[in-house]
């Protein structure tokens, strides 16, 4: 451009010495527009033009005669540094817009995954939150209304066999039953302390139990059960509490309500308190160091466990007949007036199949368990008669095993050998003999030898047996 301008000027230079040469034959009156210095018959130019001046048409030079001096070529603010080629200003626009709707994409993107992310630990907290404080039901209600699709499937997948979807009509098991007898878990918890130490009762393989006092001040035992212990078919177990809800005797210990969790994957039964301990703990005492049961308790113990099982056997109303299959002298619970309670009648129906398993190993070794199982694997009444007939000598030798002493000592009717010694023979000797005989008859290899248990309560009942 700056060469261009040079010979444009160079040529203009030109074009003036030969204007001069022609003088007065130039027409000027011809040539109108024209205008210059050094020639009278023309105009002046309002920005006279000096042919000494380098690049005389340079980017820089205006004639003002060319132009209004009321327009201005030049954009405010643009300078000769920094004006651009204008024709780019639309192409840079569209570049820098798609920039920004990009950017502001993945930022929304960003902060949408980030909010949902959020949102669905605060809803899980929330739903654990909730288990802790409402029913199981309540917290599928309100769980649901605040968690999306996915959160709710993953919830209901999860153990909850008293979901509130479950048809309960049709059934012993109604949907008023099921409000009577239902606990939330922060009544639980409330009432054993979160389950502390302090308030360990015992504790086995499938279970723990904790002393709790509910919130009416009353004191109940709350057995703890993993749903890992518990029969997996949710509908069987269900069943299984229906079952224990039909339960009413005064001889068993009363199931005051039950709670799942689903949160906790665990199953609480609620029963009453009984204080004196089980029957266990007044066995194998040593000669002053403890208490000793009187005779007359003895015989007390013995006709209420007949009279809970003979409960068991027989069919009432909605309860149907049920075998105990676990009877032994850690199950027999004793009150501040030594009343005899068997507990966990029933409970076999919610338990898995590994469970019944080792429950089985530790009543065979106690010696509770009746020999023809051995052939049959089947629990029949006349498997708990067994038990019972176990217990009998139990109480009465004041021992924890049976020995063959035992036996043959009731069998010849030796006393010293089959009767607690603490008692320091007092005790009826006739009573003694006729529950050593009954104990016999009990426990006898052939289970078709076995009484029945209508017929253990008529043998307990004829006979003026000491209270």
């Amino acid at each position: 451009m700056l060469n261009l301008a040079r010979s444009h000027a160079f040529d203009n230079n030109k074009n003036l010495s030969a204007l001069k040469r022609l003088s007065g034959g130039f027409q000027y009156q011809n040539n109108p527009g024209l205008c210059g210095s050094e020639f009278p018959n023309l105009e002046a130019c309002s920005a006279d033009y000096d042919p000494n001046k380098p690049e005389p048409l340079g980017p820089n030079t205006l004639w003002k005669k060319s132009f209004p001096q009321s327009v201005n070529l030049t954009e405010p603010g643009c300078q000769k540094q920094n004006c651009q080629d204008r024709s780019r200003s639309p192409n840079a626009g569209i570049v820098f817009g798609v920039v920004a709707v990009a950017v502001a994409s993945v930022m929304v993107g960003i902060s949408g995954f980030t909010w949902y992310r959020r949102r669905k630990q605060n809803i899980g907290s929330t739903c654990r939150e909730l288990e802790s404080r409402l029913g199981t039901g309540q917290v599928r209600d309100a769980c649901k209304r605040g968690a999306s699709p996915l959160i709710s499937l993953e919830y209901s997948n999860r153990w909850d066999p008293l979901g509130w979807g479950r048809s309960w009509s049709g059934t012993a098991f109604s949907q008023e039953v099921f409000e009577t007898f239902m606990f939330n878990i922060e009544v639980v918890e409330r009432a054993t302390q979160s389950f502390s130490k302090v308030n360990l009762l015992g504790k086995s393989k499938f279970s723990a139990v904790y002393k709790g006092v509910l919130t009416d001040g009353s004191s109940v035992a709350i057995k703890r059960i993993a749903k890992t212990s518990c029969k997996s078919d949710e509908d069987e177990f269900v069943r299984g509490l229906k079952l224990l809800t039909t339960l009413n005797h005064d001889n068993l210990v009363k199931l005051r309500g039950f709670c799942c969790s689903k949160g906790r994957g665990e199953c609480f039964l609620i029963y009453e308190f009984i204080p004196s301990g089980n029957l266990l703990q007044h066995l194998d005492v040593e000669h002053g160091r403890g208490k000793v049961l009187e005779w007359s308790t003895r015989v007390w113990i013995i006709k209420g466990i007949a009279e809970a099982i003979c409960y068991l056997h027989r069919s009432e109303g909605k309860k149907p007949a049920l075998v105990h299959q676990n009877i032994s002298a850690q199950k027999v619970l004793l009150d501040y007036w030594n009343n005899p309670l068997l507990a966990d009648s029933g409970i076999y129906r919610l338990l898995a199949d590994d469970i019944l398993f080792w429950k089985l190993k530790s009543t065979a070794a106690m010696g509770y368990l009746a020999p023809e199982y051995a052939s049959t694997g089947r629990f029949t009444d006349k498997s708990d008669i067994f038990a019972f007939g176990m217990l009998v000598f139990q109480i009465i030798s004041g021992k924890t095993l049976v020995n063959p002493v035992i036996r043959k000592g009731t069998e010849a009717v030796s006393f010293n050998e089959f009767v607690d010694p603490n008692l320091e023979g007092n005790f009826p000797v006739l009573e003694a003999e006729r529950l050593g005989r009954l104990a016999l008859l009990c426990t006898h290899d052939s289970p078709c030898l076995r009484p029945s248990m209508d017929d253990i309560m008529k043998e307990l009942n004829e006979h003026s047996m000491s209270c």
